[in-house]
């Protein structure tokens, strides 16, 4: 849960640091506080997708569902590491994405969220 809060949460500070940016032209903290949380939560995603697959092997042999479970993983994944070429930009003052893409962006790894709970609790295959 804390690395699915990152997700929630970077993608949102992000608008905030643009805004702050376009204000300050400095790096502020909201940027240094957005660039902490998500190299902090880096490490909370190894432990949960370590954990993940260990669970979807030791105690799921793999099921259809758990392989199901593991790919939409797999796309929030990618949407932590297009949130960290973000984060990464920004930080050397390059903000890229409009307010409206980075709300989109947000809200995506919901559904993404939601489906996954989705399959783990109703283990549809």
């Amino acid at each position: 849960m804390g690395w699915m809060t990152s997700i929630f949460a970077v993608p949102r500070a992000l608008i905030y640091w643009k805004r702050d940016f376009a204000k300050t032209g400095e790096f502020g903290p909201i940027g240094d506080l957005t660039y902490r949380l998500y190299r902090f939560s880096a490490g909370l995603m190894v432990i949960a997708l370590i954990t993940g697959i260990w669970l979807g092997a030791a105690v799921f042999a793999f099921a259809p569902w758990v392989w199901v479970k593991l790919g939409l993983v797999a796309l929030l994944f990618v949407h932590y590491m297009m949130t960290g070429g973000m984060v990464m930009r920004a930080k050397k003052g390059e903000f890229r994405e409009s307010d409206m893409y980075l709300r989109i962006f947000n809200e995506i790894s919901v559904f993404g969220v939601i489906a996954i709970l989705w399959v783990v609790i109703t283990k549809p295959f």
